[in-house]
């Protein structure tokens, strides 16, 4: 029960920070999610950043490593924004849209979790 109320207020506070940023961030483009794709790359940054981090030291127990990972993680980025906003591109025949918004998207993100996890092993 401690570890699903530890999920339950991570993803909270993630969920509204990713509220609040996409609102912000979205609206600066009309064919590019800025917000989603931010919280994104943002969460896959921090989670090799945390990952890194609780790999190397025990600074993080495993009850803060769940609340960060699960919880604040994966309410922050969200994969069905991600595919709505690529299901409307496509509805509305905005193939390069598409292409560019996804492949930036899963090449970015997959750079900042390296670029987390290399951070942490660089200054350790």
């Amino acid at each position: 029960m401690k570890h699903f109320l530890l999920v339950f207020l991570g993803g909270g506070i993630g969920s509204g920070l990713r509220f609040l940023i996409s609102k912000f961030l979205n609206p600066y483009f009309s064919s590019f999610f800025l917000g989603t794709f931010s919280v994104n790359i943002i969460g896959c940054f921090l989670i090799g950043l945390i990952l890194g981090i609780a790999t190397k030291s025990a600074a993080l127990n495993n009850t803060f490593l769940i609340f960060l990972t699960i919880g604040f993680c994966g309410g922050f980025t969200t994969f069905s924004s991600f595919a709505l906003e690529n299901y409307g591109m496509l509805r509305e025949g905005q193939i390069f849209s598409f292409l560019i918004y996804t492949l930036s998207s899963i090449l970015a993100g997959i750079l900042a979790v390296a670029m987390g996890l290399w951070l942490v092993k660089f200054f350790s």
